[in-house]
């Protein structure tokens, strides 16, 4: 369709949906136990480690919010949809942004989290976005006057975004991207010297954190070769899981399975990694909804014992999002994750890739790969002031609509959701009723803990 006929369907879209319906949020009279559905994902996990999942997800609400994707993809499948799909990041919430080095060793900031990655409705992200923001604002205990100013900004920002890629050339929206030095900008005009300061600083703590750092953290020397160091129950390495015989008959495995992951590389990463040779590998506690799934970090050296490369394999189940927008159209769901990062973001890692393998209990399962550090920094949003939170929630609306643009229809969104700010204010409505929703779900959690119904294990 031309450009008039996709601004049509934009607004016709709000004949199907209008723009003030999506502030209604009223949980369904059958809505499902959240904790039957936190339930329903530990029995895919390992065992041992969902403790340390219900534990993290207590701390807070936000915490709570954080692992809850799944809870809220439910919810999300009975609100108003105009029609319009795009890639969903399908967890797009605060943390999930962020900042990482792109392949010209620039500091870029972006979504960088994909592991519900799933063509969907565009407003699901929005909502999932929106929502955070009002949770996080709530753990600040901001008036809510003030909680619906950021999260009207943040809508706005992506609302603004969208409208003004709609009016870009192709490859202009494919090449946009929020760099260092836009990233500055950014943060000298709406928050001055002084916190332009603070991100100066905090840029290059980032760059620090590499393959480099991980190695001085993570790692020991043993016999004089280096090894990943244990810190049980959250760095495991492989030799501690293992008899030595068996250890040592997986580690021969890697060859073959390195190859497998290279396959799935261009041709140029491949040459790059097969400069490095297998090392040590060890079980990695990640995040907090990711928490229990497998996540192994790989240490690979160089040109010498000094030149570290560590990656991340990271288990990929199917994305929350598939019960409600049906399955991927990729059958390895580790595939699923990397060509859902490569649509959305501006620039990825040079190493993300993916694997399927046989796991240590004979069960075979789907990995990503990418790089455990490189560069990669995130907001402490619980401890924002108001305005750093109201800035960096506006950037991280207007992020999401550059990735929803490159893989849907900027002129169609846009249109819907026009130069008015009706969307922006039905948003934060809902925002604020999910907010509440996610108190009671959160409280429910403490409940069940206390009841013993799941167990869960703080301070890990």
């Amino acid at each position: 369709m031309d450009v008039a006929a996709r601004t049509a369907a934009g607004k016709d879209a709000r004949r199907q949906a209008p723009r003030s319906s999506h502030g209604a949020w009223e949980p369904a009279d059958d809505r499902p136990d959240p904790i039957a559905l936190l339930e329903a994902q530990a029995t895919t996990r390992v065992p041992e480690l969902v403790p340390i999942r219900h534990g993290r997800m207590a701390l807070s609400p936000f915490a709570f919010f954080r692992g809850a994707a799944a809870i809220m993809a439910a919810d999300l499948a009975d609100t108003p949809a105009s029609g319009i799909r795009v890639q969903c990041c399908g967890d797009a919430h605060l943390s999930n942004f962020g900042g990482f080095a792109s392949p010209e060793r620039e500091l870029v900031f972006d979504l960088n989290d994909f592991d519900e990655t799933l063509p969907g409705p565009w407003e699901w992200d929005v909502k999932r976005l929106a929502a955070s923001v009002a949770v996080a604002a709530r753990e600040q205990t901001l008036a809510r006057r003030v909680r619906k100013g950021i999260v009207r900004g943040t809508v706005r920002g992506y609302r603004e975004a969208m409208r003004a890629l709609a009016e870009r050339r192709t490859l202009d929206v494919w090449y946009a991207r929020v760099d260092e030095h836009e990233l500055a900008r950014h943060v000298r005009t709406l928050g001055g010297t002084e916190a332009l300061a603070r991100f100066e600083r905090n840029t290059a703590k980032a760059k620090r954190k590499d393959s480099t750092r991980a190695f001085a953290k993570l790692t020991q020397h043993v016999d004089g070769r280096p090894q990943i160091a244990a810190d049980p129950p959250l760095i495991v390495p492989l030799r501690d899981l293992l008899p030595p015989a068996q250890a040592a008959d997986y580690e021969t495995r890697m060859a073959r399975l390195i190859a497998a992951y290279r396959a799935t590389l261009p041709v140029d990463r491949r040459v790059l990694l097969d400069r490095f040779r297998f090392a040590d590998m060890a079980h990695k506690v990640v995040g907090v909804g990711s928490v229990g799934t497998r996540a192994w970090i790989l240490l690979l050296l160089g040109r010498d014992d000094a030149d570290p490369l560590f990656l991340q394999c990271k288990e990929a189940q199917a994305s929350v999002l598939a019960p409600y927008v049906g399955p991927s159209r990729f059958a390895h769901q580790g595939r699923r994750v990397v060509e859902g990062q490569r649509l959305m973001q501006a620039t990825s890692d040079i190493f993300l890739g993916w694997i399927r393998t046989t796991g240590l209990d004979g069960r075979e399962r789907d990995f990503y790969v990418r790089q455990l550090w490189d560069w990669k920094v995130s907001a402490d949003v619980e401890a924002m002031e108001p305005e750093a939170l109201a800035l960096y929630a506006r950037l991280c609306g207007a992020t999401l609509a550059r990735a929803h643009a490159r893989c849907g229809d900027a002129v169609a969104i846009g249109s819907y959701l026009g130069a008015g700010d009706a969307a922006d204010r039905a948003l934060a409505e809902f925002a604020e009723a999910y907010a509440d929703q996610n108190e009671r779900d959160h409280a429910t959690l403490l409940t069940a803990i206390d009841a013993g119904r799941i167990e869960a294990q703080t301070g890990v």
